[in-house]
């Protein structure tokens, strides 16, 4: 039985980078979604059984609508679903481009698993993400 992990991601170049790294374990596949609307219409949907998430921090605001729609970004995302229990477990890593010292522990305070600074090592996030499914 393979576990799905949904890849938050609107680079098409980062996407495909994570989703060369992840396949490469032993009954993982990938989804790639382009917003955190779209990662939260993925992860409601009774027929995906995703078993993890990895998100980008800041996605392209116009991929994620408007902010009064609730679409944000990699905080607002693991915020939203922290809250709910069915997720609260659900393993999730974050990534960013942004180089602001603090945004580790902020991920970390918020729920996240794991945070990985760009440029990252494909070969990091896919231990991670090993040992976080293995656990």
């Amino acid at each position: 039985m393979s576990r799905l992990v949904l890849i938050v991601e609107d680079s098409e170049a980062c996407a495909e980078t994570l989703q060369i790294a992840l396949e490469t374990l032993p009954g993982v596949e990938t989804r790639v979604v382009k917003s955190a609307c779209a990662a939260i219409v993925a992860l409601r949907d009774p027929a995906e059984q995703v078993a993890a998430l990895v998100t980008d921090l800041n996605m392209n605001r116009a991929a994620n609508f408007h902010r009064e729609a609730g679409c944000l970004d990699g905080f607002d995302l693991i915020r939203q679903l922290r809250s709910e229990p069915r997720f609260r477990h659900l393993p999730i890593l974050l990534i960013s481009g942004d180089s602001d010292p603090r945004l580790p522990s902020r991920a970390l305070q918020l729920g996240a698993d794991a945070f990985f600074a760009k440029p990252y090592s494909p070969a990091e996030v896919r231990r991670k993400l090993e040992q976080l499914l293995c656990t």
